[in-house]
C-alpha cells in the first residue's frame, strides 16, 4: 500500500493544480477525481468495512462512485480541489494504517475479507489500477513533460535470434486459481481446461511487423476487418496506432509522455485497439490467442503438469523478470527478459504491453461475486474483450499469470499490443496435460 501511494503521489504531484483538475480525454477522468476516488475506496472497504469505524466523508461516496458517473461527466461535479483531496487521501490512510494494527488477518479468520489480508491486498490492487489509469492520462495529457525514467535495458544477445513462435502442447490445464490469497473473484475458481495444440509468437507483435501492415494498405482492406472492426475504423479515421504520426519524410513517429520521437521498430506495438489486432492478424494468416491459450502458454509446467504463478515460476517479479511497475515509460524491446521467459519459450508475457486475446470476458464455471457484483459479474458478456499480461505501467500487485483485465474493442488509450497464435497441423506436439 505504501508503494502504491508513492506512485498515486508521483503522478498527481509533477503537475500543477490546473492540471491536476482538467480533464485531458473526454475518455479519462481529471487526475484529481482519481486521487480523490482512490481515498474514497480506502475509506470505503479498509476504513469502514474492515475497521468498522463510521469513516470521515461518507457524504462523498456518491461523487465518486465510478458507476454513478461516466468519466465524460465527472469535471461537472463539485469534487474536491487538490489540496482538499491531498489532506482527504493522508487523513484516510492514517486511520487505514491504525485499523491494519488492530483487526486480525491470520490464518484463523473467519471473515474472508480480512482472512490473509485480502482486503488489503484488494485496495493495494485497486490504487494500483487507478495508477496505470492515471499514467494513461498522462499520455493523453498536452504539455511539456513531466515523468522521467531510465530507458528499459538492451536486448539480449539473442533477440534477434530466437525462433518467431512457440509451440504449445495441447492437453488439459488448470486454468484460473483458488489458492492465490489476492486473487480478485473473476480468476477464481481453478479449473480444467483442454487446448488444442497451437503455435505461438514468441514475442508480441512489433512495431516494425505493424508498420508493414500499414503499408500493405491493411487499414484500407475490409477483408482483414470484422464487421463491427470495419465500421469502426471508418467511422474514427483509423490509420495508425494512437499517437502515431507521419514525419516529413514519410516515416512514422509518435508522441510518448510529451516527447516525439520516431517509432522504434524492435518495440511491442502499443495503443492498439481489438480490432487492429484481430484486423493485423488475419493479415498474417493467423489469429488472436483465446484466453485459455494464452494463459496455457504462460502458466502450464509440462514437466510437472503445475500451473505457475508466473511465466517463469513462483518467485515474485524482479526487474530481471519483466518490465512492470513504470518503472519505464515505454515496453522494452523484443525479445528481453529471457529470466522471464514461460516454459513454452515464449517471452513478455507479462509486463512491456497488455495482449489481447480473442476472449469475450465471461465467468468461470463455479465464479461467486466477491465482495461486491460491481468488480466483475457486471462487466460479463460479449462487448468485453480479455487483455492479459500487464504493461510496463502495471504494478506486480496487480498482475499474475491468473489476473485477467477486460476492456471495449474499441479501447486503445490503454497500454495495450497482442501477439498472434495459429492452429498446429495434425501430428505437430504432443498431447500430454
Amino acid at each position: 500500500m505504501e508503494t502504491a501511494r508513492r506512485r498515486t503521489l508521483a503522478l498527481t504531484d509533477c503537475v500543477d493544480d490546473a492540471d491536476l483538475s482538467a480533464q485531458h480525454s473526454p475518455l479519462m477522468s481529471p487526475l484529481v477525481w482519481d486521487l480523490a476516488h482512490i481515498g474514497n475506496q480506502e475509506e470505503l472497504w479498509l476504513v469502514r468495512e474492515a475497521g468498522g469505524r463510521p469513516g470521515l466523508r461518507p457524504d462523498l461516496d456518491p461523487l465518486y462512485d465510478a458507476f454513478q458517473h461516466p468519466r465524460a461527466d465527472r469535471p461537472a461535479l463539485p469534487l474536491l480541489g487538490p489540496a482538499q483531496a491531498r489532506q482527504y487521501v493522508a487523513d484516510v490512510r492514517e486511520q487505514t494504517l491504525d485499523v491494519l494494527d488492530a483487526v486480525d488477518t491470520g490464518p484463523g479468520q473467519a471473515e474472508p475479507l480480512l482472512a490473509g489480508a485480502f482486503v488489503f491486498g484488494m485496495l493495494a490492487q485497486h490504487e494500483q489500477q487507478h495508477d496505470e489509469t492515471m499514467l494513461a492520462t498522462h499520455q493523453l495529457r498536452r504539455g511539456h513533460a513531466v515523468l522521467e525514467a531510465p530507458e528499459p535495458p538492451a536486448a539480449p544477445a539473442d533477440a534477434a535470434t530466437l525462433p518467431a513462435e512457440v509451440l504449445v502442447p495441447g492437453g488439459l490445464f488448470t486454468m484460473g486459481t483458488t489458492t492465490e490469497p489476492w486473487a480478485l473473484d473473476n480468476e477464481r475458481p481453478s479449473h480444467p481446461v483442454e487446448v488444442d495444440t497451437f503455435w505461438l509468437d514468441t514475442v508480441p507483435v512489433t512495431n516494425g511487423a505493424y508498420q508493414e501492415f500499414i503499408a500493405a494498405s491493411g487499414y484500407r482492406d475490409e477483408r482483414w476487418w470484422t464487421e463491427g472492426g470495419w465500421r469502426h475504423v471508418q467511422d474514427a479515421g483509423l490509420e495508425a496506432p494512437l499517437f502515431w504520426e507521419r514525419d516529413a519524410a514519410g516515416g512514422w513517429t509518435r508522441r510518448r509522455f510529451g516527447r516525439t520521437e520516431a517509432v522504434p521498430a524492435d518495440e511491442p506495438v502499443v495503443h492498439v485497439c481489438w480490432y487492429e489486432a484481430d484486423a493485423y492478424a488475419r493479415w498474417a494468416g493467423r489469429r488472436l490467442p483465446t484466453e485459455a491459450e494464452w494463459e496455457k502458454a504462460a502458466r502450464h509446467d509440462p514437466a510437472t503438469g503445475a500451473s505457475r504463478r508466473y511465466p517463469w515460476g513462483d518467485e515474485e517479479p524482479t526487474a530481471e523478470h519483466a518490465n512492470l511497475g513504470q518503472r519505464h515509460l515505454r515496453p522494452a524491446a523484443a525479445g528481453s527478459y529471457p529470466r522471464g521467459a514461460a516454459p513454452s519459450g515464449a517471452r513478455q508475457l507479462l509486463g512491456d504491453v497488455w495482449e489481447w486475446t480473442a476472449s469475450d470476458f465471461s465467468p468461470y464455471p463455479g465464479f461467486e461475486a466477491f465482495p461486491y457484483k460491481e468488480y466483475s459479474d457486471v462487466f460479463f458478456g460479449p462487448d468485453y474483450k480479455v487483455l492479459r499480461g500487464g504493461s510496463f505501467g502495471s504494478d506486480q500487485v496487480a498482475v499474475r499469470g491468473t489476473f485477467r483485465n477486460w476492456d471495449y474493442p474499441i479501447r486503445r488509450q490503454i497500454f495495450s499490443g497482442f501477439r498472434t497464435a495459429r492452429d498446429a497441423a495434425a501430428g505437430e506436439g504432443g498431447g500430454a496435460g
